[in-house]
């Protein structure tokens, strides 16, 4: 069967700029495009690349769409290289919505802010907070929205600072809390040290350190593992389907942050997890509602330890415009 393509890039402001190790991030860019079948019924998907997670990058992704035909089928689809992994997750999320009927009016798209058509019951969320101090002032209203795990970045800033500001947010967070502290692969072998110190017999539970170093210093992560209560998640060393397989493989057994906008393959990724029965949470990377059911899905039908999955990230973005076109 063949499937009528078409696709146009979009962008949304943050509604503060979201500052990590890897720099700060103004605005988030993306591809929308539609799959129109036989019967008139669209599909759509979502193309999130990140290129410091070893994506492609958004240049590269319309690259490949503009040299599409306008008729595309399955074969082209499950063809797309392992190099365009979240062209791979686009095309085989609007894939998918066809065949199962999510989404298919073929007006117009879900707007980027909309809930998801399927929302999975039994999954919580994680919320992202803002890096440094900010996150004493917006911790509480997350709360009471009922959030109950929280993420923090670490490694942007001065590492004496960030422990000043680590021990006022786990003294005034409620003991019920989770936090999880992600370093973006920021951080020194001794500091990582400094914060698995710090991060062991806490009154409140860190429910790990992610990526604490950068993804060629894995041999020392898995030694970090070994040596402290505290757990630590691998995730720009597992960003694609590739690097996934060759950490299991090379012995990690802690958790696994998987982003499937931009893994590659939801069908790939359903056979290796299935396989293994690996740790994994799974994360946004700030998509848009088209790519985060996708996501979702495959978190709900593929999560095996009841953590929280890190898609609390709505409140970072500035009011979409009516047209879902460019902020």
């Amino acid at each position: 069967m063949a499937y009528q393509l078409e696709f146009r890039p979009i962008a949304r402001k943050f509604l503060r700029s979201l500052v990590t190790s890897h720099g700060i991030w103004e605005v988030r860019e993306a591809i929308i495009l539609s799959l129109t079948n036989n019967n008139g019924k669209v599909g759509w998907g979502e193309i999130a690349p990140i290129s410091w997670f070893d994506s492609e990058t958004l240049e590269q992704a319309l690259d490949f769409c503009c040299q599409l035909p306008k008729e595309i089928t399955q074969e082209i689809i499950y063809s797309i290289p392992d190099d365009l992994p979240a062209c791979q997750f686009g095309f085989e999320s609007a894939l998918e919505a066809l065949s199962t009927g999510d989404w298919t009016s073929p007006s117009s798209p879900p707007t980027p802010s909309s809930p998801s058509s399927f929302p999975p019951p039994h999954l919580t969320y994680s919320a992202l907070l803002p890096a440094g101090e900010a996150a004493l002032n917006q911790w509480c209203s997350l709360w009471e929205e009922g959030y109950r795990t929280f993420k923090w970045k670490i490694g942007v800033g001065d590492i004496a600072q960030e422990l000043k500001i680590f021990d006022s947010l786990i003294q005034s967070l409620p003991a019920s809390a989770k936090l999880r502290l992600d370093a973006n692969g920021g951080l020194s072998y001794h500091q990582a040290h400094t914060w698995l110190q710090a991060c062991d017999n806490l009154p409140i539970e860190i429910e790990f350190i992610e990526q604490p170093l950068s993804v060629d210093k894995f041999s020392q992560m898995l030694a970090l593992s070994e040596a402290y209560s505290t757990a630590i998640a691998l995730d720009e060393s597992v960003a694609t389907l590739k690097q996934l397989a060759d950490c299991y493989e090379k012995g990690w057994r802690d958790v696994f942050v998987i982003k499937p906008a931009i893994i590659g393959s939801p069908s790939r990724l359903r056979q290796f997890c299935q396989q293994h029965e690996i740790d994994a949470v799974f994360s946004s990377v700030f998509e848009t509602a088209i790519a985060r059911q996708a996501a979702l899905k495959l978190a709900a039908e593929l999560s095996r330890h009841n953590r929280a999955v890190g898609f609390g990230v709505n409140h970072l973005f500035a009011e979409e415009c009516e047209n879902n076109t460019l902020i």
